[in-house]
């Protein structure tokens, strides 16, 4: 049975409004040689192979359905992912190890008691006692550069074979195509891209169902699992927020920038108090409240309830900052010769607003989009750090930081809560940064040369 959480609705909200997007900018020579800017970075093409990549896990996170046997919300990377989730240990196991990382009492062969690292009951329970883990691992490893290589070359071929056929299909009489055979070096990097996510996802499938890859929690928890379930949460903290502010940003920034006056005044007013007021305070008071008028009910849609309460407050705190730059770049919009053409010949002001106006802020509200992202993310974790983030029932890095923070100062150290959460986030952030730089220097006019 499908089951649509709160948060679900608005990832589907802005996946459609993504599509609808890009089908529409195809049209305009604009945004067109903007993508060919960016196509030619190859880091910043390299930057939304990856982003690509932690999207195609969040919507699979994001498709939930009740079980019928236990009656939990789960989601179809829960199913897929069943091998490594269903697999929990005792306690603490380091990454890669058949052995549990504390000791217990052990009776021996001759009846004695003794403390010894007992092994796991699923890491490395395919190896016997004498079997050597160092060549197994190696033998996994070079089956998965084989495996990877093969699948990459394989998968460049199709989609060689494919832009032919492609070619062979519209290619008018006159000679001339719609689509262009790649070039030397857009098939290097194809072959690239597609051999080293072929190597990426053999790794996975065959070490992840044997090992546990970056250990297990203290309640014996898979952490690689958790640190792919904590995926969504990152992308849905950084998407509908944004999805959140925009709306209001753009609404009284061009209403306060285009109209004047009294108008402006009061919105100036009021973005002023909000930005005048901590929003680290804002945001604890406003959780405390929700808090405070939560009742007792299904864990999963309770949990993705205060998600959502996050991004709105977390929405409404930072809305400020795009409002000025909207409000500034409108005054800058409606001196221009072409607003006041149109004004001139009779057309109404909300029209020159819809028609003129707004179209020419995209470019500032798809980058501000962008840039903002990685902040949101980052700030989900100080916030979780701090105990008001998201419910401690749902993954996120946020919390395995928080985790982390008692596990350090145990004796011996668990280290790989911290060290997991870390990597996931600097695979994300990073790209989301690249990838906005690259996108400004494509559409920001004063940039271009």
């Amino acid at each position: 049975m499908i089951r649509i959480l709160p948060t679900d609705a608005f990832v589907f909200l802005l996946v459609i409004a993504g599509a609808l997007f890009v089908f529409s900018a195809r049209r305009k020579e604009y945004w067109r040689n903007a993508w060919s800017q960016v196509r030619k970075n190859g880091v910043a093409y390299f930057s939304l192979i990856v982003l690509s990549f932690y999207g195609c896990i969040a919507l699979l996170d994001t498709i939930h359905y009740q079980d019928r046997q236990t009656g939990a919300t789960l989601s179809a990377l829960d199913w897929i992912a069943a091998p490594i989730r269903l697999r929990v240990e005792k306690t603490y196991s380091a990454p890669i190890s058949r052995y549990q990382y504390t000791k217990e009492f052990q009776e021996t062969g001759s009846g004695e008691m003794t403390r010894a690292y007992p092994r796991l009951l699923y890491g490395g329970a395919h190896l016997g006692e004498d079997e050597s883990a160092f060549m197994d691992l190696a033998r996994r490893f070079l089956l998965t550069l084989a495996e990877g290589s093969v699948i990459g070359c394989l998968l460049t071929c199709i989609l060689l074979c494919g832009c032919s056929l492609l070619v062979r299909i519209f290619s008018p009489a006159s000679g001339r195509s719609r689509f262009e055979m790649p070039s030397r070096k857009a098939f290097m990097a194809t072959l690239f891209i597609c051999s080293a996510a072929s190597i990426i996802v053999a790794f996975i499938f065959n070490f992840a169902p044997y090992y546990h890859l970056l250990g297990t929690d203290k309640v014996g928890g898979d952490v690689f699992y958790r640190s792919l379930k904590s995926i969504r949460t990152g992308l849905v903290i950084g998407s509908v927020t944004t999805l959140i502010v925009i709306p209001f940003a753009v609404f009284f920034g061009v209403l306060a920038g285009y109209y004047g006056g009294i108008i402006d005044d009061s919105i100036q007013y009021i973005y002023s108090i909000f930005a005048s007021i901590p929003s680290v305070l804002l945001i604890v008071s406003f959780m405390l409240l929700i808090e405070v008028g939560e009742t007792v009910g299904d864990m999963a849609w309770k949990a993705d309830r205060r998600l959502l309460s996050l991004c709105v407050i977390m929405g409404i705190t930072t809305w400020t900052g795009l409002c000025r730059l909207i409000r500034g770049e409108t005054l800058k919009l409606r001196e221009l010769d072409y607003v006041q053409a149109a004004l001139s010949f009779g057309l109404s002001r909300p029209r020159i607003i819809i028609k003129h106006i707004i179209p020419n802020l995209m470019h500032i509200v798809l980058i501000s989009f962008v840039l903002r992202f990685s902040g949101l993310v980052l700030a989900e974790a100080v916030l979780a750090y701090i105990g008001i983030g998201v419910d401690p029932s749902m993954e996120s890095w946020g919390n395995m930081i928080n985790t982390a923070r008692l596990e350090l100062a145990r004796e011996p150290v668990v280290w790989w809560n911290l060290i997991s959460a870390l990597i996931f986030m600097f695979g994300l952030v990073l790209p989301a940064n690249l990838f906005g730089d690259a996108l400004r220097d494509a559409l920001d006019p004063r940039l271009k040369t």
